[in-house]
């Protein structure tokens, strides 16, 4: 296995020849396509955009690791990803005795296999489900409802015989086939020698299931009862790694698995559900849409990050951005505008732009500012720049209970 590791925003070199073919790979999933989001090809190489993850062609792995300061150390980023992922999925795995994932990731990849493997061996542990599926068949025995049409094609000489339709219980349903489908696809893509006998031990006691072609839509059309809410996690994780993987059409050994996340967005929601979980007494809010413009046939809402509401009277407009602010800070003109706009339509007396890091970048260290007034609605609203260190993945909660503390004192 290679592995590459790179930060987001980075230029990576593929001009030896040994990336030939990871290059080509590259190029035919997506890098030649004008609204591919992950990353463009440029000369001799490949420039990564916004999104981090991991993207495995053919044995060799890149990693792209998200960076808000100077700080260049891998394996902090690595877990910063991880536990940012970990808290925005809620990934909590199930195991009798609650153990902990039984390897210590060194990629986003073996995170997901892991706990995709962790999840599968909790539910053979406690019993897969059963479910009733209608089946057809030529039986010795009659059994459900004959179908004559087929009964008179089928059994015109051997009159010992009945085509029925009838109801079967047992555990060939969507939702093993899915499990299946994706143990089969790791038992091929694999490259974690610490993983691999325990996907093929699973493969071993998982009933043989048929294959199934998989999309969206297939997931989509899922529903959980009482009894198979245990699925959920495994279900969740199945679909991020068979929606992601492009194989080789032509059969070659350089298939694409890419598992990427839009850093803006995951940050985002990670504030979100750091404010969720720690601020009880305020009801916080995320993508709360408001009307902005309209016409005939088109209309068009803003929608904030996040809002934080104590009271009716009281009302905090949170915009998230997964940047650094350069010294000039000229993407700040923009930023304020927007925060703007969301303390006009939503009458908040405090709007915040939530930055990482320590903004160290920034000239002026004073953070707090207010909004010129320009009629008596808008006097005295305070837009203010919050920047939130970024901590490591073993202080990952302390991390969220500081990012709510800071928001509880400014609503009091």
């Amino acid at each position: 296995m290679n592995k590459i590791t790179v930060f987001e925003h980075q230029y990576l070199k593929l001009d030896d020849e040994k990336f030939t073919e990871i290059r080509k790979s590259l190029e035919k999933f997506g890098g030649d396509k004008e609204s591919f989001p992950y990353y463009s090809l440029v000369h001799k190489g490949v420039k990564f955009n916004s999104y981090v993850g991991v993207i495995q062609v053919g044995k060799t792995i890149i990693e792209i690791l998200p960076k808000a300061d100077k700080n260049s150390d891998e394996n902090r980023w690595r877990e910063i990803l991880i536990g940012m992922l970990r808290t925005v999925h809620n990934f909590e795995i199930k195991a009798p005795t609650q153990s902990p994932l039984k390897i210590k990731p060194n990629s986003i990849l073996e995170l997901y296999f892991e706990m995709f493997v962790k999840e599968v061996e909790y539910l053979l542990h406690t019993g897969l489900s059963k479910r009733y599926r209608k089946t057809e068949g030529n039986l010795n025995a009659l059994k459900g409802r004959i179908l004559f049409s087929k009964n008179i094609q089928k059994n015109l000489i051997h009159k010992e015989k009945f085509f029925v339709n009838y109801t079967t219980y047992d555990k060939e349903h969507i939702l093993h086939k899915i499990l299946y489908k994706t143990l089969k696809l790791l038992q091929n893509i694999n490259t974690s020698s610490a993983l691999q006998s325990r996907i093929c031990t699973l493969l071993l006691d998982f009933p043989e299931m048929p294959d199934i072609k998989t999309t969206e839509n297939t997931f989509n059309k899922i529903t959980y009862s009482r009894k198979t809410e245990a699925y959920r996690n495994s279900i969740n994780i199945a679909k991020m790694i068979l929606l992601n993987y492009h194989p080789d059409i032509q059969g070659g050994s350089n298939s694409v698995l890419a598992l990427m996340f839009d850093m803006n967005k995951l940050w985002e929601k990670f504030v979100y559900i750091s404010l969720k979980r720690n601020l009880k007494s305020c009801e916080v809010s995320e993508q709360v849409k408001r009307p902005f413009w309209s016409c005939e046939s088109k209309k068009r809402e803003i929608i904030p990050d996040i809002v934080i509401n104590k009271d009716k009277d009281s009302c905090i407009v949170l915009d998230t951005k997964w940047k650094i602010l350069d010294s000039n800070a000229e993407s700040l003109n923009d930023d304020l505008k927007q925060a703007f706009v969301y303390s006009v339509y939503f009458k908040a007396q405090k709007v915040a732009l939530v930055y990482p890091g320590d903004g160290e970048s920034i000239d002026d260290k004073s953070i707090k500012g207010k909004f010129e007034k320009f009629s008596n609605e808008t006097e005295n609203r305070t837009c203010d720049l919050v920047f939130i260190p970024v901590r490591d993945d073993d202080d990952m909660k302390a991390w969220q209970a500081e990012i709510a503390s800071f928001f509880a004192a400014e609503n009091d």
